[in-house]
């Protein structure tokens, strides 16, 4: 082993600002990828529909006829493509803030499950909507630099419902209730909330874009990176959420009675994921920086505080417009679950949703994997700025596929050079990945503890465990023997090691072992 008095000489990199740049360079990647996948999706021309008109249920309007090219965005410089269109719907339906509080009374234990992403989004956001849903509650109080400022005596939402499919002129017109079965009607309704929902989702991606994100005086209190990093590809969101709406008001236009949206909805996927993934990736940075200049930034604050209080925000916070995309790819999910139950197993077109269904699912569950990919590649990052190799040949920790199994203070023992031999335990730290083992000790002779790299081995190809007859040989009983055949140091080296406490004795016994896999 090397020598446990050596001093490092190397200078101490601010691990804050290093960790935050590879994380955001990395990001950057991940971004782009998304970027592409998305212009080649969205390659045809930008298209304009206007559906504020007079409308008759037995005679359909042909909305292709409302099409028009969409001027360019001189202020477009990133190259993503525009689509804008005005909506039938959207101004009647509130912010899908408001929608979520709706949703929320009649399902809230479903969003608050099991799923990963369930769990990233529904604490915070959920305990501010019931806090702001009783009246005898008080209103959500801020901790110390977590969340957005809030203007004062905020009161209890009223929420304004989505407009129902039986409320339609449409549907009053040509007297479809009256031939209808309730459970057709709530068919009907629950198909017709994907057009609803996606309306009032729009109307608050569009404050978030165009209010926010577009703010001059935002964006000088901040840097391009920040900038970049607080809103991430949320243009790219609301083109994704415009055309989808679009198509969807295109089919209830043909017809008032809608028998299909399954195949909309699988056509768009190819466009949710392009842009979907990129964006709750980047759902930790993104909250993490907001709080970070929530506590450090004044003018980001004080400008933050005066665009929350327009009238076009209804009194919400940035916070819970940039959260939006997280709730919306799992609310589709849950309407496409709902539409298949008030559907006939054998009824035509059924597959088209079950398919719908499981596309969206197979994106929420890549949306959960890429939140645990960063949460890795950060705690890898986090850990490189803290090892020092010394001597050693350093190795780069940040590698595709690793990942941190278990780590933590063991002692070593060894015998004291003397005529009495006295045993003696030194504190050391192990920290072991899938591929790799790690042994150092901790330097506290400088301000950010560092651990000073002793030996390191190929795990669980050269790492190799054994419990050991403690009392026979007079050791402690948390003892067992650790034996690396080939290490860094170049000889094979054997040592005792002893745990804390019994049950930490077992779980390294467990993971040298490699029965985490």
């Amino acid at each position: 082993m090397a020598n446990f008095d050596r001093s490092s000489s190397s200078s101490i990199r601010r691990i804050g600002g290093d960790v935050f740049a590879q994380l955001l360079a990395y990001f950057e990647e991940l971004s782009k990828e998304g970027m592409n996948l998305l212009k080649s999706i969205t390659t045809e021309q930008p298209r304009t529909l206007d559906l504020n008109m007079e409308e008759s249920a037995s005679d359909p309007v042909d909305l292709s006829q409302n099409l028009k090219p969409e001027e360019e965005d001189k202020d477009n410089k990133e190259g993503e493509p525009i689509v804008t269109f005005q909506s039938k719907y959207i101004h009647k339906c509130p912010l899908y803030q408001d929608y979520c509080v709706q949703s929320v009374r009649d399902d809230l234990q479903k969003l608050n499950t099991k799923t990963f992403l369930s769990e990233l989004i529904a604490p915070e956001y959920l305990r501010g909507l019931q806090s702001r849903l009783s009246p005898k509650e008080s209103p959500r109080q801020s901790s110390s630099g977590s969340s957005s400022p809030s203007p004062p005596d905020c009161p209890v939402i009223r929420v304004v419902p989505c407009t129902l499919w039986q409320d339609l002129d449409e549907v009053k017109a040509a007297s479809l209730l009256s031939t209808m079965t309730v459970q057709q009607i709530r068919l009907q309704e629950s198909m017709f909330e994907l057009v609803s929902s996606e309306a009032s989702y729009l109307r608050s991606l569009s404050v978030t874009v165009d209010h926010f994100f577009s703010s001059k005086a935002l964006k000088r209190t901040l840097s391009q990176m920040e900038h970049h990093t607080l809103f991430s590809n949320i243009r790219h969101v609301k083109v994704t959420s415009e055309k989808f709406l679009m198509d969807l008001e295109l089919r209830l236009g043909e017809c008032v009675m809608i028998s299909q949206l399954g195949d909309i909805v699988l056509d768009h996927c190819p466009a949710f994921r392009a842009c979907y993934v990129p964006y709750i990736t980047n759902i930790m940075y993104q909250e993490a920086l907001i709080n970070q200049l929530l506590q450090q930034n004044r003018d980001f604050v004080s400008c933050l505080k005066q665009l929350e209080s327009e009238p076009m925000c209804q009194r919400q916070t940035l916070k819970s417009f940039l959260v939006l995309p997280f709730q919306r790819i799992t609310r589709i999910k849950l309407i496409l679950e709902n539409i298949l139950k008030l559907t006939e197993a054998d009824s035509d077109g059924v597959s088209l949703f079950h398919k719908a269904k499981e596309a969206i699912h197979e994106i929420v569950v890549e949306c959960n994997e890429g939140i645990k990919k960063m949460k890795v590649i950060e705690q890898l990052i986090s850990l490189e700025v803290l090892l020092d190799f010394g001597n050693l040949k350093a190795l780069p920790l940040v590698v595709s596929g690793r990942f941190l199994v278990h780590n933590g203070p063991l002692s070593l023992l060894t015998v004291e050079s003397s005529p009495h031999s006295r045993m003696l335990l030194i504190d050391i730290h192990l920290h072991l990945f899938n591929d790799l083992l790690i042994l150092s000790t901790k330097n506290f002779h400088v301000r950010e503890q560092r651990f000073l790299v002793e030996d390191h081995a190929e795990f669980p190809t050269y790492v190799h465990v054994a419990p050991l007859k403690t009392e026979e040989l007079g050791l402690p009983p948390e003892s067992f023997l650790l034996h690396l055949s080939r290490s860094c140091t170049g000889n094979p080296t054997a040592m005792i090691l002893v745990a804390h406490s019994r049950s930490d004795q077992e779980q390294w016994l467990r993971v040298l072992k490699a029965d985490f896999f």
